[in-house]
Parts: C-alpha cells; sequence; structure tokens
C-alpha cells in the first residue's frame, strides 16, 4: 500500500502536491464567491467555470503534443511561475474592486496555463516513482487530492469570512513557490527518465493516428466519457435530491457532500492496496458502481442515498485512477502526454455535457429517476466496453497454435 511513499522523490511530490491542492481550492471556492458576490447570478459562476475549461477541450492535445517534445520539469516551472503571477494579479484585481471582465480574463488565462501545464504534470508523475509503483502513486495522488480539497475548502470559508477572499489568492500563489522549490531540491539521479517523441512522431496529428491505431485506447477514452458524463457529476443528482425526494435542503446537501469526500478518501486507500490496476478491475468497478447509482435514489431517506453515495465516491476513484493507470503504462513514453491530454479533453467534454443532460432528466423524471436512468446507460456502456476489450486483446486459436511451438523451441 505504502510502495510509492518509499520513493523519496515521490514523497516530496506528494508534499507539494497536498500543499498545492489545498491553495487551488482555496483560490476556487474564493473566485466562486467573488463571481457571485459582483453578479448576483449563479449563471456567471457557471460561465466563469466555463471560462476555465474551455482551453482544454480547445487546445487540450496540442498541450500534450508539447509535453511530448521538451522536458516536462521545464513545463512545469513555467506553468507554476505563470500561475503564481495570475494568483497575485488576480488579488489586486478583487482587492481593488476592478470589474468583472478583469476576473474572467483571469480565469480564461488560468485554464489555458493548465491546460498546457496538466500532460507535462503527468508524464512528470511517472518519472518520480519506478513504472511498477505508478499506480499506487495515483491512487495516493487521489488521497492527497481529497485531502487537499478539504482543507482548501475548509480553510477558504474561515479566511475569507474573517480576511477577505484577496488573501484566498495569495495563499495559492505561495503554495506555486511550494512546488517550484520542490522540483529544484529533488534528486534528479533518482528519476526514472521517459523516452520523447522524435521529430518524425511529434505533433497532434501523430498522436490521433496513434490513438486510432490502438482499440484499447479508444475503448478506454469512449467509457471514461459515459462514466463521467453520466456517472461523475453527483453534485448535480446530490442537489437534486437533497431539495427534492430528500427535502433536506442545503444542510443536507452540505452533509452529503462531506460523505462524498469522504468516499474519495476511502476509495483512494482502497486503490492504493491493489497490486495491480488492471482493466478488468477497471471495469468491475464500473459496473458495481453502475448498479448503485441505479438503486441509490430509491433507498429510504438520506441515511440510505448516504450509504450509497460513499461506495459510489469510492468507486470513482478507482476507476479514474485504474483508467489513468492503464492509459500511461499501455501507451508509448513518447505519446504518453497526447494520450494524458486527450484524456483530459475527453473529461472536459464529458462534464460540459453530463452535467446539464443530467440536470435536464432530474427535471424531467425526477432525480431518483435520473439516477436510474444514467446508472443502467453506464453498466450499458461497461457491457459494451468489455465485450470490445475482449475483442481487442483476444488471440486467435490459430495464431496461438503457431505461437506455442516457438516458445516451446527456446525453452529447449
Amino acid at each position: 500500500m505504502l510502495r510509492a511513499l518509499g520513493n523519496h522523490n515521490y514523497r516530496l511530490w506528494a508534499t507539494a502536491d497536498l500543499i498545492s491542492v489545498t491553495g487551488t481550492w482555496m483560490q476556487v471556492l474564493g473566485l466562486n464567491w467573488v463571481v457571485l458576490e459582483l453578479t448576483g447570478s449563479a449563471t456567471s459562476v457557471g460561465a466563469s467555470i466555463l471560462l476555465s475549461t474551455l482551453p482544454a477541450l480547445l487546445l487540450g492535445p496540442w498541450a500534450g503534443a508539447l509535453a511530448d517534445r521538451f522536458p516536462p520539469r521545464r513545463i512545469i516551472l513555467i506553468a507554476e511561475s505563470t500561475h503564481l503571477a495570475l494568483a497575485l494579479v488576480l488579488a489586486y484585481v478583487v482587492w481593488q474592486g476592478l470589474p468583472i471582465a478583469a476576473v474572467y480574463a483571469l480565469t480564461a488565462a488560468s485554464g489555458l496555463v493548465g491546460t498546457f501545464g496538466g500532460p507535462a504534470l503527468g508524464r512528470f508523475a511517472s518519472q518520480v516513482v519506478p513504472r511498477d509503483d505508478l499506480g499506487n502513486a495515483l491512487a495516493w495522488n487521489s488521497i492527497v487530492n481529497s485531502i487537499g480539497r478539504v482543507l482548501g475548502m475548509s480553510l477558504a470559508g474561515v479566511l475569507a469570512a474573517a480576511v477577505g477572499e484577496p488573501l484566498l489568492f495569495l495563499v495559492n500563489a505561495a503554495s506555486f513557490v511550494a512546488v517550484i522549490a520542490t522540483i529544484a531540491v529533488m534528486r534528479t539521479g533518482e528519476f526514472h527518465p521517459l523516452a520523447v517523441s522524435p521529430p518524425e512522431h511529434a505533433g497532434v496529428r501523430a498522436g490521433l493516428a496513434y490513438v486510432r491505431g490502438h482499440r484499447v485506447l479508444i475503448i478506454l477514452f469512449a467509457l471514461g466519457f459515459v462514466l463521467s458524463g453520466l456517472g461523475r457529476n453527483y453534485q448535480v443528482t446530490m442537489a437534486a435530491m437533497a431539495e427534492g425526494p430528500l427535502g433536506a435542503g442545503a444542510a443536507g446537501y452540505g452533509l452529503l457532500s462531506s460523505v462524498f469526500a469522504v468516499g474519495t478518501v476511502v476509495g483512494g486507500v482502497v486503490t492504493a492496496r491493489i497490486r495491480e490496476l488492471t482493466i478488468p478491475v477497471l471495469l468491475g468497478a464500473a459496473a458495481v458502481t453502475s448498479v448503485l447509482q441505479a438503486l441509490s435514489g430509491y433507498l429510504p431517506g438520506i441515511a440510505g442515498f448516504a450509504a450509497m453515495i460513499l461506495p459510489i465516491a469510492a468507486g470513482a476513484v478507482l476507476i479514474d485512477t485504474a483508467k489513468s493507470t492503464r492509459l500511461q503504462l499501455d501507451s508509448a513514453e513518447g505519446m504518453r502526454g497526447r494520450v494524458l491530454a486527450i484524456q483530459g479533453t475527453v473529461a472536459a467534454g464529458a462534464g460540459a455535457v453530463g452535467a446539464p443532460l443530467l440536470g435536464w432528466l432530474c427535471e424531467r423524471l425526477g432525480p431518483a429517476e435520473a439516477l436510474l436512468a444514467a446508472g443502467l446507460v453506464t453498466l450499458g456502456a461497461t457491457v459494451v466496453a468489455a465485450v470490445a476489450w475482449r475483442s481487442a486483446t483476444r488471440v486467435p486459436a490459430e495464431e496461438t497454435a503457431q505461437v506455442a511451438p516457438a516458445f516451446a523451441t527456446a525453452g529447449s
């Protein structure tokens, strides 16, 4: 369970990641609150979120191509330094009470920087641990992200009320200093080098051609889109259940969100204990989580729904970690940045499509029925993915018969 933490560089990186994630969630909460205060509109908050995710939808493959051509540490240092500057400027803009347009512009700029830094961060994570420890490291990343999210949102609520939102952005700026300093003190001799993309295989077209030629990657992307779109947007369905059938209101929604956060930590711990995150593990978790989702809206009371939310959140972490592990380990090292960038684009697209769709289903069918319909769709997608995966990886009997003698000869 603690394999990844046995690596000196990963221990440093996990600590820096916890600080960074905490700062990021402090800024997210503070930014959403500032936009709501300035506009009085929840739609404007949604527009701000869209501006931060739009660059990933439009430019993700180009960011991945860049990560495959240049050392990831260099890209990360540039991205983190730019994030630091943007956080400082945002603190000044909010402190001075400048127009909302300035906040929107900085939000879009931050999303752009994050788009180009993301694939490099993914490649760098593969360099701080050996290949066999990558799945365990990704599981610990999930735990760190969950803890950082809880810490960031809790601290943000206290500090925003006591001092004001600009301090949240200053703290986030300081968190980028921690990441930069950590990279500077890591032991370069303990990095695990990854192959970079040669010029003839560089660029977005080469990356897309590579993915088209690997059916398993396409299956993972397609399944990930459905699961992320209809099986991950629980912020929508939890709100609808709390307001509707459960009648629990804002307090109930807060309770369910806390249970979900605990579930993600549990999922990270469970995932870290699994020695090898294989595609069958991913498919099994997806099937179980889909069934739980389909049933979740029909259990009595908020306690019954919360009892389903916790294992669903844990399953989501296991699914996402297993998928990320397979996408990285089952792709060529020189293509990994582009594969990760496509994964980010797929996730952003799934969120953009899934959240409004689930909201519409909740309004038209009812929250419980929407959960049932979405769960059945994700279960069907999992079954289709399992059949497609078996077909893509099956070795014909005659081919096996031809290969067997060769192994027998080699071993004699």
